[in-house]
């Protein structure tokens, strides 16, 4: 049985191969389709991206460690019926040693200029499936309102003592995936 996770909460994972999957539904007649995207943040113990192909989102679908794997970019929050509008495959046993956390974010496209908001979003959650067996091990449901926020921590993957653990982040921001890559990462994104 699933682990229902509140803000703050952290569980140890005790597995190599899961899924991360994230999942929303945009309120309907708000004039543009909403695209949310979600972003994975490789990061080393002083909080950067090593390098750059340790940024992991649409444009690049898989980490330079082959550790993770991005599901491919969902523009209307349509194509899930239900389920995981985007997921991340993550194999925790070929993480490359620096990394010592990973942090997910989902960002909303153009969220200025379209006026959007994630108070404008429903029923969003990150949860963590079992690859061996495809059973949900944990989830975390967005409870909040975040009526002006543009962007949304998630949830992270950290290590700690050689052991895998997860946070439920749920911490919002009015920002753009810009904003994300300024704090983590020191070079240019040439993608």
């Amino acid at each position: 049985m699933a682990i229902n996770l509140q803000k703050g909460q952290r569980i140890n994972i005790g597995l190599s191969k899961i899924t991360i999957g994230l999942g929303w539904d945009p309120n309907d007649g708000t004039g543009y389709a909403f695209d949310l995207d979600a972003s994975a943040f490789m990061l080393d113990d002083k909080r950067l991206i090593p390098a750059e192909g340790f940024f992991v989102f649409y444009g690049n679908a898989d980490s330079e460690d082959t550790a993770l794997h991005h599901s491919g970019d969902d523009p209307t929050g349509g194509n899930s019926d239900g389920g995981d509008d985007e997921s991340i495959k993550v194999d925790l046993s070929v993480v490359d040693q620096r990394v010592q956390e990973i942090l997910f974010v989902v960002t909303i496209h153009e969220a200025q200029q379209r006026r959007q908001t994630f108070g404008q979003v429903r029923n969003s959650y990150i949860r963590i499936v079992d690859d061996a067996n495809g059973q949900e091990i944990a989830k975390y449901e967005l409870g909040e309102d975040f009526s002006i926020e543009t962007a949304v921590e998630f949830g992270r993957l950290y290590k700690r003592n050689d052991q895998w653990k997860f946070e439920a982040s749920g911490i919002g921001y009015r920002e753009d995936l810009a904003f994300f890559l300024s704090r983590h990462f020191k070079g240019q994104i040439i993608k």
